[in-house]
This record gives structure tokens, sequence and C-alpha cells, in this order.
């Protein structure tokens, strides 16, 4: 490969491409962040109280 033809395939390589390459591994990790948060289910009920199982006398 020349450096003619890698200069010729830059040139060719539209500029909003580049952009989306830069920008949607960022918005995969985004999506699988809320997702994951809408799968956890979380066991707190209490509001953060926490109940001690075993208390002093």
């Amino acid at each position: 490969m020349s450096l003619g033809e890698i200069q010729t395939s830059v040139e060719n390589f539209a500029a909003w491409k580049a952009i989306l390459w830069c920008f949607y591994p960022m918005a995969t990790l985004v999506s699988l962040e809320l997702l994951i948060r809408q799968i956890d289910d979380d066991d707190d009920q209490d509001g953060g109280n926490m109940i001690p199982a075993i208390q002093g006398v």
C-alpha cells in the first residue's frame, strides 16, 4: 500500500464517520450502564436503615 493510496482513502473518509467512531463507544457504555441500573433489583426497601444482626446488651 503506497502513501498515495493511504492519502486517498483518508480523503474519502467522511468527517461525520470519524466523529461517529469517536462517540459510539461512549454512547454504548452509557447505554449499558443505564440498562444495568434498570435491571439491578436492590433489596433496600427501608430507605437504607441497617438492622444489626447482633445487638449489644
